[in-house]
Order: structure tokens, then C-alpha cells, then sequence
């Protein structure tokens, strides 16, 4: 097959988005498939040229710098997609280039299909003015989309409900991201320890993902204070980055507990695995996650979880098994971190847990799944316009 990706966001950038655009292509390709790419790009870093990734001019964004907006618009699109005869749209963001493949998908007769990556209102916070009512037409705006889409993608059961809730009609199919297991076979586990100063003795506690408001970071650092108070040998890792970073950084200094917390910035792919593998605890805070892939990283790595129970976070976890959940409580978060690390025989037993429930999750069942979803909707697209076959 020949597959169309469009997405607002692509690498260099990091993100959940991307990682997943990422697995699938890897998973797609090693099965003989082709996936093209269509995605922004980024002015102010060095983008690689790479040959079925076709770049559309961008602006990088006022607040976020490294993030950039795409200008959704090429002349030379339709003769791209006849020239390299796209099968299927997959798009990532019912968006700017979301919704440049959802037209191309329908001008051309291509079976369109949409993965809900994200809990889009929950990201209005990044707009200065009104934003109780931009909540309310994101949401508009993500169903409407969804209603125009031969098929969405749901990365949880928790997020299906929900599409369902808000009044999606489209056919909805749960696959998540999935993980690439090999890549937790052989790592570092002392690699904290070589390249941040980070004592043997010290139980570190691990957070990846983005350094903005919907993540929920300050919550963590305020959860970590209480920590700290029972167990002093405690240390937290931040990997990312983004626009609260600063902020953050300030905020431990007023907590009284900057000493204890290290925030490592952007990490290669490789060296974020090794902070998996030399860490002890994976703690996750997020409460608008639509699947939580970082969580399911973790559990590869053999990391127990302590995260809130929201979204696709409380489906990821399983609570009491391979980690906790928590209320969203500061006390009742701490808790469960302080359990765990006290609690050497639950600790083991949840380590063990998170690995052998990891294997459940690899990108390749995954990848499976979606080329069974794409081929049925070629199909059914080929009898509903027999015009197309030729």
C-alpha cells in the first residue's frame, strides 16, 4: 500500500505525534509498505531532506519558538499524490494539515482516516483571550472533523468513549501506538548515574514529556516536596522541554528543592532509553493524556508507575498491578510514591508486572491492526467507486 501521512507536527520536533507517526512508518515499511509524510517545516533548525518527507513552508510559533505553524498549502500537492499513487490518507490533527489531506482525500477518492491523537481543548490555555468559548469550538471543530472522516482512530478505550460522547458518529477503532520493545532490550541502567551526578543511593524518580500547562508538571514538583520530606535520598529527573520551562526551573528554588530535581532539556531517542533503564520509578502527573505512550515505555523498561487516574493514563496502568493511580491529590499522589519506594516485595512484584504487561503493547500487533483497518477501507472504496480501479 501507499500511505499517506499528514501531520501539523513532524521530527525534529518530539512529541507524542510524532512518535507515533515515527513507529508506524517503521512498522509499515519493514512489511514492504510505503508511507510518504507530509508535514511542516522547521525554519529556525536543520531538517534533513529525507525522501518520502515533503515539507511544507512554516512560521515558527510565537510562543514556541522550536514549534513551527505550516502554511497548508502547495501547488504542487495533487501532482505529488497522482505521482506517487496514495491508497489512503492517514491524517494526525484535524487542523491546518489535517485538513489540507482531508480535501485532497476527498477530491481524489481516498479512504481518509483520522487518529485523535489529543485532547485538543485541553490546550486552549496557549490562547490569550476567551478561551471557555475556544474550548467550547475546539470541541465543535474535533467532532465536525471526526463526522467527515471514514474512519478514527481511538489510542484507548477511554478516548473512544469519549469521541462517542461529544457526538462522533464516524466508525471508531482502538489502536494504540504501540511500543518498540527491542529498544528496551540492552540499555544503560548507570546512565544517570555517569552523565548527571546522580548518586547510587539515590531513588530516582523519572518524568518524560512536554514542559507546558496540560502536563502538569508544577503539581509534580509540589508532590515531590512531600516526598522528599519521608524520603530525602529521593531524586526527580525532567526530560523535555517546552514553554514552562523556566518557570519550573524557578518554582523548585521556591519549593526548596531545586538540589534534588534535574532537568535534563531535550534528549536523543537513545539517551531517553537510558534514562528508563537507570531510573526506579516512573511518576506522570498528565491529566489530559489520550493514551499516555511514555507510560507504556516505562513498563518496558520494567519501571512501576505512579500516575493520575484520568484518560488514557488510568487505561495504561494497571492500578495495584504494574503501578498505582491516584486522585488528583498532591497528598494522595505522594503516597503512592512513598509506598513504593518503601515497600521493596510491592515493588518488585509491580517491576515485574510492568514488563511482562509491556510485551502486550508492541508497535507490531499494533501496525498489524491498522494495515488490516486501512486495506478493508481500500477496498470498500474501490466497490463504492468502481470508476477507481482504473
Amino acid at each position: 500500500m501507499h500511505i499517506g501521512f499528514f501531520s501539523d507536527s513532524y521530527r525534529p520536533y518530539t512529541s507524542g505525534v510524532v512518535r507515533s507517526i515515527e513507529l508506524f512508518t517503521r512498522e509499515f515499511n519493514a512489511r514492504g509498505h510505503e508511507v510518504y509524510i507530509f508535514g511542516p517545516d522547521y525554519p529556525l533548525v536543520h531538517c534533513p531532506r529525507e525522501e518520502k518527507v515533503f515539507r511544507f513552508a512554516s512560521i515558527p510559533a510565537p510562543t514556541m519558538p522550536h514549534f513551527s505553524i505550516p502554511i497548508p498549502f502547495s501547488l504542487q500537492l495533487g501532482t505529488t499524490i497522482r505521482r506517487i499513487n496514495l491508497q489512503v490518507i492517514h491524517v494526525h490533527s484535524p487542523f491546518l494539515l489535517g485538513r489540507l489531506g482531508a480535501h485532497a482525500a476527498r477530491q481524489y477518492g481516498l479512504p481518509l482516516v483520522f487518529t485523535f491523537h489529543t485532547l485538543y481543548d485541553q490546550y486552549v490555555h496557549y490562547l490569550p483571550v476567551a478561551q471557555q468559548v475556544t474550548k467550547s469550538l475546539v470541541i465543535t471543530i474535533a467532532r465536525d472533523f471526526c463526522n467527515r472522516c471514514d474512519l478514527v482512530i481511538a489510542p484507548s478505550r477511554i478516548i473512544e468513549s469519549y469521541l462517542q460522547e461529544i457526538g462522533v458518529k464516524t466508525e471508531v477503532e482502538v489502536i494504540p501506538t504501540g511500543i518498540d520493545l527491542e529498544e528496551f532490550a540492552n540499555n544503560d541502567s548507570h546512565w544517570l548515574q555517569k552523565n548527571y551526578q546522580v548518586s547510587p543511593a539515590e531513588k530516582v524518580l523519572l518524568f518524560v514529556g512536554r514542559l507546558g500547562k496540560e502536563k502538569n508538571v508544577k503539581f509534580l514538583l509540589e508532590a515531590f516536596g512531600r516526598v522528599q520530606q519521608e524520603i530525602p535520598h529521593a531524586r526527580l529527573v525532567i526530560v523535555g522541554d517546552g514553554p514552562d520551562k523556566e518557570e519550573l526551573r524557578k518554582y523548585c528554588f521556591k519549593l526548596g528543592i531545586a538540589g534534588k530535581v534535574i532537568f535534563t532539556g531535550l534528549l536523543s531517542r537513545d539517551q531517553i532509553v537510558h534514562c528508563y533503564a537507570s531510573a526506579h520509578l516512573f511518576v506522570f502527573p498528565s491529566v489530559t493524556e489520550t493514551q499516555g505512550l511514555v507510560i507504556g515505555e516505562a513498563k518496558a523498561a520494567g519501571l512501576p508507575v505512579v500516575a493520575i487516574r484520568a484518560f488514557g493514563a488510568a487505561e495504561m496502568v494497571r492500578h495495584g498491578e504494574d503501578g498505582l493511580l491516584s486522585e488528583h491529590s498532591q497528598e494522595h499522589f505522594a503516597a503512592n510514591i512513598i509506598r513504593l519506594l518503601q515497600d521493596r516485595s510491592l515493588y518488585e512484584a509491580m517491576r515485574r508486572s510492568a514488563l511482562r504487561n509491556a510485551a502486550a503493547l508492541s508497535s507490531a500487533a499494533s501496525a498489524e491492526k491498522m494495515l488490516s483497518c486501512y486495506e478493508r477501507l481500500i477496498e470498500a472504496k474501490r466497490a463504492a467507486l468502481p470508476s477507481l480501479q482504473h
